[in-house]
C-alpha cells in the first residue's frame, strides 16, 4: 500500500509538471521530459518490487547510467532551444496599463515574510526614520521602466517601497541594486519580495542587519559538538558490535572502521554544502554537529552568514550536501551488499530490512533469497551506508532550516515551506509512538530549526524545472529511505521471512 501510494504521488508530481510546462511550449515540454527521465528508473524499480518482480542489479545500474546520459542530452537540447527563443518584451504603455495594487496589507504584514521578520504584526517595533538625504537617494533609484513607486513606508531601520514591477524580477532587482549601490555605496540592502497578496514589494534595510559571522563562543560550541559527535560515532560502532566502547577502550581498532565511515559521510555532506557556497561566494557558519547515540549523529546545523542573491542559490547549496553524502552512502550500501555473504561481520535479523523501502528493495535485488533467513550476514559497509542514508534522509525532511525545508522554500516559496514544517512536526510526533528517534529529531527541529530561512535578495524568481525535478527526486528518495515496507508486501517479496 505504502509503495503504491509513493508511486501514485510520483506520477501525480510528473502530471503536475506536464501541466506546468505545457504553456511554455517546446521549452516546457523538454524540461518536463528531464523530470521524467530523472524519476523513471526509481519508479520502475519500486513498481517492479511492488508487483513482486526483482530486477537484476546490473540492469538497474545500466538504467540509471542511461537515464543520466539522456538527462544530459536533454539539458543540451533545452539550452539550445532557450538560446533560439526570442525574449518577449512588453512596451512601456502595456506595462502602465497594469492595475495598481489593491487591498494592501499593513506594513508589518507586508514584510513579515518579505524581510524575514519574526515579529507579529501587532507587535511590530517602531521604525527608525531613514535620514532625509538617504530617503531622497533611495526614492531616486526607482523609475517607470523598473519599479513604479507609489508609496514609501518606514519599516524597522529601513523602508517598504510599494509600487508596480515593470520588468522581469531578476533584471529589475539588478538595476535597482546597482543604482542603490551607486548612490549610497554599501549602506543598504535591497530585497525584492512578494507581499501576502503575491505582489512584488521592495524592502530596503541597512547593511548592519546582514547576517553576522559566528562569534568565538559559537565556534567553541561547534568544536565541542564536533568532538562529541566523534565520541558518539565511536560508541555507535561499538554498540553495533555488541559492546560498550568506553567500558572497553582497548578494543578501539574494532570501532574505528565503522566510526570512520560514519564521519566520512558527515564530512562529505558538509563539503558538498561548502563547495557550492564557495562557488556562489556565500559564507557559511561552522557546522554544528548533533551527536546521537543511536546512529552516531543527526547531521549538522549550518547557518548562512551571507545574504543569498536568489532562490536558485538557496536550492543549489541546500541540495549539494545531501547529494554528496547520500551518493556516498548509497555507494557504500551497494558495495557492502555485493560483498556480503557467509562469514560477514554482522548478522542482521531478516525482518530488519523491512524498515526501509529503498534499502529493503536494494537488498532483495542483491541478496535475493538470503533475506528469508532468520539472520542475514552483511558486510560492515551495508551498516555504514544504511546509517548514512538515514542521516541524509533526516536532513531532507521538508521542515524549517533543514536541507529539505530549504529545498521546499526555494522551489515553492515561504508559505508552502511554513506549512510543510507543521506537517513534518505532526508526522514526527505520531512516529514517535513507534520510534524514539523521531521524537528526538522533532525536538531538535522545534527548538533549533523550525524557522524558515530569511528571504533572498531577489525572492520573486522561481527555480527552473530541472532543479525542481532534482529536489522532488531527493524528497522522494528521502521518503523511501524512512518509510518501512508494508509487512504483507515484504512477505510476498521474501524479505524477513
Amino acid at each position: 500500500m505504502i509503495t503504491g501510494l509513493l508511486i501514485i504521488a510520483a506520477l501525480a508530481i510528473l502530471g503536475w509538471g506536464f501541466y506546468r510546462g505545457l504553456p511554455l511550449g517546446k521549452l516546457g515540454l523538454v524540461a518536463w521530459l528531464q523530470s521524467v527521465v530523472l524519476m523513471l528508473p526509481w519508479l520502475l524499480l519500486f513498481g517492479l518490487v511492488a508487483v513482486g518482480i526483482i530486477p537484476n542489479l546490473a540492469l538497474i545500474l545500466f538504467v540509471l547510467l542511461l537515464s543520466v546520459a539522456v538527462y544530459i542530452g536533454l539539458g543540451k537540447w533545452l539550452r539550445a532551444i532557450a538560446a533560439q527563443m526570442p525574449i518577449p518584451e512588453r512596451s512601456i504603455s502595456e506595462r502602465l496599463e497594469q492595475p495598481p495594487s489593491t487591498g494592501e496589507a499593513s506594513p508589518a504584514e507586508s514584510t513579515a515574510d518579505a524581510a524575514g521578520s519574526v515579529a507579529d504584526a501587532s507587535e511590530a517595533p517602531k521604525a527608525i526614520p531613514v535620514p532625509a538625504e538617504d530617503l531622497k537617494a533611495i526614492q531616486g533609484i526607482f523609475g517607470i521602466e523598473t519599479y513604479f513607486l507609489t508609496e514609501t513606508i518606514p519599516y524597522q531601520d529601513g523602508l517598504i517601497c510599494k509600487g508596480n514591477l515593470r520588468g522581469e524580477p531578476a533584471a529589475v532587482h539588478a538595476r535597482l541594486s546597482a543604482a542603490l549601490q551607486e548612490r549610497l555605496a554599501d549602506q543598504y540592502r535591497l530585497f525584492l519580495v512578494a507581499n501576502p497578496e503575491g505582489r512584488p514589494v521592495v524592502v530596503i534595510l541597512p547593511s548592519r542587519n546582514d547576517p553576522q559571522p559566528a562569534n568565538l563562543t559559537q565556534k567553541i560550541t561547534a568544536g565541542v559538538l564536533g568532538l562529541a559527535t566523534i565520541a558518539t560515532c565511536l560508541e555507535t560502532s561499538a554498540l553495533l558490535q555488541g559492546f560498550n566502547f568506553y567500558n572497553a577502550p582497548g578494543r578501539w581498532p574494532e570501532v574505528l572502521p565503522i566510526a570512520f565511515g560514519l564521519l566520512a559521510v558527515l564530512v562529505t555532506h558538509e563539503l558538498g554544502h561548502r563547495w557550492l557556497a564557495k562557488r556562489y561566494q556565500v559564507k557559511l557558519s561552522p557546522p554544528f554537529f548533533i551527536p546521537a547515540w543511536q546512529i552516531g549523529s543527526f547531521g549538522a546545523l549550518t547557518r548562512f552568514e551571507s545574504l543569498l542573491p536568489k532562490r536558485q542559490v538557496l536550492f543549489d547549496i541546500a541540495l549539494a550536501g545531501p547529494a554528496a553524502g547520500g551518493l556516498l552512502s548509497l555507494l557504500l550500501l551497494i558495495v557492502g551488499l555485493v560483498l556480503s555473504g557467509p562469514g560477514s561481520l554482522f548478522q542482521v535479523p531478516g525482518p530488519f530490512f523491512q524498515s526501509s523501502i529503498l534499502v529493503g528493495s536494494l537488498a532483495r535485488v542483491v541478496l535475493g533469497s538470503a533475506l528469508q533467513e532468520t539472520l542475514v550476514s552483511v558486510h560492515p559497509l551495508v551498516v555504514i551506508g544504511w546509517l548514512g542514508l538515514v542521516i541524509t534522509a533526516l536532513n531532507l525532511l521538508p521542515a524549517g532550516q533543514l536541507d529539505g525545508g530549504r529545498l521546499i522554500q526555494a522551489i515553492y516559496g515561504r508559505t508552502v515551506a511554513g506549512r510543510s514544517t507543521i506537517v513534518v512536526l505532526i508526522v514526527l510526533a505520531i512516529a514517535a509512538a513507534f520510534n524514539p528517534l523521531a521524537l528526538y529529531w522533532a525536538i531538535v527541529i522545534l527548538l533549533l530549526q523550525r524557522d524558515l530561512e530569511r528571504p533572498c535578495l531577489e525572492e520573486i524568481s522561481e527555480v527552473d524545472d530541472a532543479r525542481a525535478a532534482w529536489g522532488l527526486l531527493a524528497l522522494f528518495l528521502m521518503a523511501t529511505t524512512l518509510i518501512p515496507l508494508a509487512p504483507g508486501l515484504a512477505g510476498r517479496l521474501g524479505i524477513g521471512g
